[in-house]
């Protein structure tokens, strides 16, 4: 399973389908893909359909936008969160659907923008209608995407430079505690819980060739989920070169890890891999 806010699906097709193609994953949650549900049908229907994909999308033109796409099966496709606020209109930020036996949710919390203000009180909101809906869902569950909070101070590059933003403030650290507080496991924390990973770089001022970043995308399942994990980890490649998102994808091996369970960061291969070989492991686990 895999989940990316791709910063736009209609700039990163050059990346998104090469990168499905080697990476191979059977769920994939997307997050601010920035288009209506027709536009994005007709952008990348055909694509994913013919690399076996079922899709389930709620989107919108220009902003917000989820999707998930499964190779796995896909049942009881379920758009936004009920009880939800808007802002002032409901906006496109969630939609769940069950691949493979276990319900997914692929969420793109509200940023927050500054701390107490409407947009803020909105995020803190729309987080309590989440829990709530969660809460009710079935035991196999996993909720992933662009939850916009950095759990902890670890999960920031330097915590005095955001003494005053959004994502580390108490308010919003509790309410993901709260997610968390229904039984699920932050998942690539739990197996990496003294590494340095992030998922997020800010375009600007190099901050990604310097590791200036954050880990506010997440992968939180139920415990019958996170029993079966083998890998997790962040696809770092997919933030290199031109034309990426300010975000890398973070992948999540359940039941068996075809790149190998071999660090928090990973680089290829993946597409070499073919059940019954053994992986290719990279030799370095190098974060540059």
């Amino acid at each position: 399973m895999a989940t990316w806010n791709v910063n736009s699906v209609r700039q990163r097709v050059p990346r998104l389908l090469p990168w499905l193609d080697q990476r191979q994953p059977d769920v994939v949650c997307l997050q601010e893909t920035k288009l209506a549900d027709s536009a994005f049908t007709k952008l990348l229907g055909e694509d994913l359909a013919g690399r076996g994909y079922a899709v389930a999308l709620h989107g919108e033109g220009q902003w917000n936008g989820v999707a998930i796409l499964s190779k796995v099966g896909m049942d009881d496709v379920v758009p936004g969160v009920a009880g939800a606020p808007g802002f002032p209109r409901p906006e496109a930020r969630a939609v769940a659907a069950t691949c493979g036996g276990v319900r997914v949710h692929s969420v793109y919390v509200p940023n927050g923008r500054v701390p107490d203000s409407d947009h803020y009180r909105y995020k803190l909101t729309w987080l309590a209608a989440l829990r709530d809906q969660l809460a009710a869902g079935p035991d196999a569950a996993i909720v992933c995407g662009d939850m916009n909070i950095a759990p902890t101070d670890a999960d920031v590059f330097d915590p005095d430079a955001y003494v005053g933003q959004t994502h580390v403030t108490p308010p919003e650290r509790a309410a993901l505690a709260e997610l968390q507080a229904l039984g699920l496991r932050d998942v690539v924390r739990d197996r990496w819980p003294a590494e340095r990973v992030f998922t997020y770089w800010d375009y600007r001022a190099g901050m990604f060739h310097r590791d200036m970043g954050m880990r506010i995308d997440l992968v939180l399942a139920s415990p019958t989920v996170a029993g079966r994990v083998r890998a997790a980890w962040v696809d770092r490649q997919a933030r290199k070169g031109s034309g990426p998102s300010d975000h890398a994808p973070v992948i999540v091996d359940l039941d068996q890890a075809p790149d190998g369970d071999i660090g928090p960061v990973v680089p290829p291969p993946s597409t070499p891999f073919t059940k019954g070989d053994p992986p290719e492991l990279p030799q370095s686990r190098s974060r540059r």
